[in-house]
């Protein structure tokens, strides 16, 4: 073999072994890599696992919805509505076609133009659109935003501005009984539950879960059809709570609170209105109070003060005082008895009346009209004080009433002494709380009967229509007979129409009233508070009053009034208005001769079965109800209420007589009546305000279309004969201030 072959050979196996190194090389390499992969999953920086479980795996959040709040008629107080958040997208990379940017290009102009329609400061805007981020949002200035804002943005085709669509825990009426009700709202992680009120008390009912959808697909994004590769977890909403409050009555309560609080400026304002048969709490509010959904004057008083706040009740608690001496055949209404003063055993301060040189000789009846605290001190040295106090435990005044709401405090019995005791029999001294009042008062008006207040009717579940919870009136106990019931009422009602009563400026026209006004004094460092308008005025009143339909509480604490009022002005600005406007809403007919003749309830006329028929087949009249007929066509197609259903008179009843029919002239039109229509047509609504509509943003005549958002003005200068105010009487000078001049008698 030559040098030359040999050379040649060792050429070749040179190459081979460099080949072959080369490739074990790269397969080492690989195998590596492959227990690289398998070890740690990730490449480049990607979860591998993740990404793949990404691309097969498609998950999705089915949203729940917290459980609504309702009055006594199904209209809703608190629901969840879709709300916007509002982002910004700042990642250049993301535009791909510079004519169709989808980041923010000038940051200073889209602040300037976001600042408009926010009412927001554009330097801090500004500052979030120039961060170094790839998208940022915008805190509280742009969270929760309405439909129509949501709207006016989109309208401005600013590059990178865009929502991310969630819901928003909306109240449909702003200040409404916000201490019973309460809020919720999201913490930082999103998650809305309550804060105060039933909102919060019933968080467990309330609160929603959301559910889930994990579905594998193949590399094509096309779903597996087996079974095992679905995952599904259903969304549970929220239970609904349904109230026994009523709107309407509510809207009259707070329209009333509004106007004493602006006219008189109170320290405090307190009003409660009870169905006495049942318990059940009609309207509930105080003053000061907040926004629901705003939160303003949240601050101001976070505690619910008919439940919370206890205090010296004055001459409202004559009341049962005149229940245990005629249930104890104590008192005589003729009997006559010298009023001004009376000195108490062994106590060198005498109980003095409001009027110190009191009326001479009068009657005990006279003696209750006038408020006399001499007559009440003698009731209470006959029957015995220890006898006194077995009646106010009997009328549930030693312990909570046990209302469903959070917070409830009781009352400070101050019978330590005798002065204490004789004291307590007209007010002063001891403490309670309004709602202990109104509970010992259901026995006044339901014959010996008291009831247990409560303000939850039933809790339902919208996710299989269960009833899980479903409250009935309860009695509370028979603390006197129905008789004696019978004789308070008569001896009340003459405290209202007698010439001598401290409770006429409470008559209403048309109906007869039984009331117990109250005067109490306030305590104050080194003794009580002295000074004209230093009380708690307040009443206790009832109606009508041979056989009442709504108990009424209300008290107004240190009013601004002049040196020539008292405090019949801003109580009875309360309570004449919402009992007045109360009676007529529930059309309990009003008795002329305010006879005590027995008024009978107006149960309202049933709604025909009209879905079918012709318009021209309405039947119009005195006894039919309102109808509306919405649309041009002949024939109608839907109704709301619904046949069966009964409505009062004055309320309306939506024909709907074409599918995308012109919106009516709602100018007006109540709340009910307007959540009627859009229940009926599907329309989002947005309300503000209380009272009746006084403009739409849907003009009339404008044909409904899908995705129509109604906003409707609400206000309450609308005239209505059964709601317009009497002329104010003169002045009688009979009314004094019960208890101001009253020395300290703790």
């Amino acid at each position: 073999m030559s040098t030359h072959n040999i050379v040649q050979k060792k050429r070749i196996h040179l190459g081979a072994a460099i080949l072959l190194g080369f490739f074990a090389l790269l397969f080492f390499l690989l195998i590596g890599r492959f227990f690289y992969l398998q070890a740690t999953g990730e490449a480049h920086g990607h979860n591998l696992s993740e990404e793949a479980s990404e691309r097969y795996n498609v998950n999705k959040t089915i949203s729940a919805t917290r459980g609504a709040i309702y009055d006594r008629s199904g209209d809703p107080i608190a629901e969840d509505t879709p709300s916007f958040n509002l982002v910004a997208v700042l990642d250049e990379s993301l535009t791909t076609n510079e004519e169709k940017p989808r980041h923010v290009v000038n940051p200073e102009e889209t602040a300037t133009k976001l600042a408009d329609v926010l009412e927001a400061d554009r330097s801090e805007i500004l500052e979030r659109l120039m961060r170094n981020s790839k998208q940022v949002e915008f805190g509280s200035i742009g969270r929760d935003l309405p439909l129509s804002v949501k709207q006016e943005i989109e309208d401005m085709k600013l590059p990178g501005i865009g929502f991310i669509e969630g819901s928003k825990r909306f109240y449909f009426n702003g200040k409404f009984s916000s201490h019973v009700v309460g809020f919720a709202r999201a913490n930082d992680d999103g998650v809305v539950s309550g804060v105060t009120g039933i909102e919060k008390m019933l968080e467990e009912e309330l609160k929603e879960q959301d559910g889930s959808l994990a579905v594998k697909t193949d590399n094509k994004g096309i779903k597996l059809s087996m079974n095992s590769d679905v995952s599904y977890v259903p969304a549970i909403n929220g239970k609904n709570v349904h109230l026994t409050l009523d709107k309407t009555i509510q809207t009259f309560l707070e329209e009333a609170m509004n106007t004493v609080a602006k006219e008189y400026k109170p320290e405090r304002i307190i009003a409660i209105v009870a169905d006495p048969k049942t318990g059940q709490i009609l309207a509930m509010g105080s003053r000061p109070t907040f926004d629901l959904n705003t939160r303003e004057g949240l601050t101001d008083n976070w505690n619910n003060d008919a439940i919370s706040y206890r205090y010296e009740p004055g001459s409202t608690m004559k009341i049962f005082s005149l229940a245990a001496a005629i249930e104890e055949g104590v008192y005589n209404g003729s009997e006559m008895y010298q009023s001004g003063s009376y000195s108490l055993p062994n106590d060198p301060v005498p109980v003095y009346d409001h009027n110190r040189s009191g009326w001479g000789m009068i009657s005990f009846e006279e003696g209750v009209q006038r408020s006399s605290n001499v007559a009440f001190a003698l009731l209470a040295d006959r029957m015995g004080t220890d006898t006194l106090l077995e009646y106010i435990q009997a009328f549930g005044m030693d312990k909570p009433t046990g209302i469903d709401l959070p917070d409830e405090t009781t009352s400070n019995i101050n019978y330590n002494y005798y002065r204490d005791r004789i004291s307590t029999a007209f007010g002063q001294g001891s403490a309670f709380t309004p709602i202990q009042q109104i509970q010992a008062a259901t026995a006044i008006a339901n014959g010996g009967k008291m009831m247990q207040p409560y303000v939850i009717d039933k809790i339902v579940d919208p996710n299989t229509n269960e009833v899980v919870l479903e409250n009935k009136p309860k009695q509370k106990g028979k603390p006197i007979s129905e008789d004696t019931a019978n004789k308070v009422l008569d001896v009340m009602e003459s405290v209202v129409s007698s010439e001598n009563g401290t409770g006429r400026p409470y008559s209403i026209e048309g109906y007869s009233v039984a009331a117990k006004t109250g005067t109490a004094q306030i305590p104050g460092p080194g003794g009580y508070l002295s000074g004209h308008g230093e009380y708690i005025y307040s009443i206790t009143g009832m109606a009508p009053a041979d056989d009442p339909e709504l108990l009424m509480y209300v008290a107004v604490e240190k009013p601004k009034i002049a040196q020539h009022e008292n405090g019949a002005g801003p109580v009875s600005g309360v309570f004449n208005s919402v009992m007045r406007r109360s009676l007529q809403y529930m059309s309990i007919q009003p008795d002329e001769t305010q006879q005590s003749a027995p008024k009978k309830k107006n149960v309202g006329v049933k709604v025909p079965n009209l879905v079918g028929k012709s318009v021209q087949e309405i039947t119009t009249g005195t006894q039919a109800p309102d109808y509306v007929v919405v649309g041009e066509g002949s024939k109608i197609l839907k109704q709301t209420p619904k046949a069966g259903r009964e409505v009062i008179k004055g309320e309306k009843v939506i024909l709907l007589t074409e599918e995308a029919p012109p919106i009516p002239d709602m100018t007006g039109w109540s709340l009910r009546d307007v959540r009627k229509i859009a229940n009926l047509l599907g329309l989002q609504t947005d309300i503000s305000g209380n009272g009746y509509v006084q403009k739409q943003n849907i003009m009339p005549g404008t044909p409904v279309e899908d995705g129509n958002s109604l906003v409707v003005e609400l206000g309450s200068n609308r005239s209505l004969p059964e709601t317009e105010e009497p002329e104010p009487e003169e002045e009688t000078g009979e009314e004094q201030d019960e208890e101001a001049t009253e020395e300290d008698d703790s």
